[in-house]
């Protein structure tokens, strides 16, 4: 009877819910694709190789070109003396004087005051008359002992006669029969006060004569007032110069 009861008891228990599977997920709904976006990923690649392809290929393409070295006055030229080579990414639309050039730009002249560390181009140089209104340039030979061992281009100097007074006196009453003015007046020095103040132009050795004599031939820019003075000096071989302050002229 009790193993009959029991059957019974279990017999009337409610079966328990089913339940799914462990881990089962739901559905989810299927990616959406974007092709456009996909595109302009590999378009925005290509187009970053492309550019850096060609700043490696423009940094190897370089040149070599013209700098100078030490400053240079309105009229004078470019050489080797005042300038040095130096390589430079190559750019059309620059006018670069390349240092292969460099012997012809001799033949041309600063329009303007070119400073030390300009890597120079075709327009800062001309083969016209490029002095100032109311100059003139006059050259001088000057003798070891007329000048400062120093001077370069572009110095502002004082120029003094130093001929004899008997001569200067001689040039000052022949001038002032002639009516040259003050210009002649002044030429005679005999108050020590210099006949005129330049700027130089140019400077120039002649060669192994210069290292034996001490010979010097400057360029000039002068005021064309005193252009006749230090002419007629220069032309008696009674000129010095020194340096003075300022950069006028």
């Amino acid at each position: 009877m009790k193993i009959q009861e029991r059957t019974g008891a279990g017999a009337g228990r409610s079966a328990a819910p089913a339940q799914g599977p462990v881990g089962e997920r739901l559905p989810t709904p299927p990616r959406e694709r974007k092709p456009a976006l996909a595109a302009l990923a590999v378009l925005l690649i290509l187009l970053g190789a492309l550019g850096a392809t060609t700043l490696v290929l423009r940094a190897g393409n370089r040149i070599e070109v013209v700098k100078v070295t030490q400053p240079i006055q309105v009229g004078q030229a470019v050489n080797s003396s005042n300038s040095t080579s130096v390589m430079v990414a190559d750019d059309s639309s620059v006018n670069y004087v390349r240092w292969d050039q460099l012997g012809a730009l001799k033949d041309y002249k600063a329009r303007t005051t070119i400073y030390p560390g300009t890597i120079v181009v075709g327009q800062m140089f001309t083969k016209g008359n490029v002095l100032p209104a109311g100059k003139a340039v006059v050259g001088v030979s000057l003798k070891d002992g007329q000048y400062p061992a120093d001077i370069q281009p572009g110095d502002t100097v004082a120029v003094y006669n130093v001929g004899s007074s008997s001569s200067s006196s001689g040039s000052s009453s022949s001038s002032s029969k002639t009516g040259t003015g003050a210009g002649a007046g002044s030429s005679s020095g005999s108050s020590g006060d210099p006949i005129a103040t330049a700027k130089v132009g140019d400077k120039k050795d002649s060669g192994d004569a210069t290292v034996s004599s001490g010979n010097l031939s400057l360029t000039l820019i002068v005021d064309q007032a005193t252009a006749a003075a230090v002419a007629r000096a220069a032309s008696e071989g009674a000129v010095a110069v020194v340096h003075v302050s300022g950069s006028g002229n």
